[in-house]
């Protein structure tokens, strides 16, 4: 039984999005600590707190428009990644976690707003 949005697998799913992301973006350069990193690591935390402010509104319609903000964070989570990938800041094997994280929630929070338009 669901008793708080801990217990939604798209909140954990993106609470593990966020520590993938802050592991990940710790390997930067640190001339990068207030440009993607900061970025980054805001946007990740933006899924997570989304997801959990939408389903403690305790409304349908609420939770979607938190949801439909959490996707959006997602993709520009998605964006930055390419863009930190693309300029090497980090080993290419460490962005697969958070490339799988990102895929994983969006697949989530999407089925998550369809359910709530039925």
């Amino acid at each position: 039984m669901i008793q708080s949005y801990k217990d939604l697998i798209v909140w954990q799913k993106g609470f593990q999005l966020v520590i993938a992301v802050y592991r990940l973006t710790k390997e930067f350069p640190k001339t990068e600590l207030f440009g993607l990193t900061s970025q980054m690591r805001r946007a990740a935390v933006s899924v997570a707190s989304n997801i959990a402010e939408g389903y403690s509104r305790r409304s349908d319609k609420e939770f979607n428009r938190f949801l439909l903000i959490a996707i959006g964070s997602a993709s520009e989570l998605e964006t930055q990644l390419l863009v930190a990938k693309e300029l090497g800041l980090s080993s290419v094997d460490s962005f697969v976690e958070s490339e799988k994280l990102i895929k994983e929630s969006m697949k989530l929070i999407n089925c998550f707003i369809n359910k709530l338009k039925n």
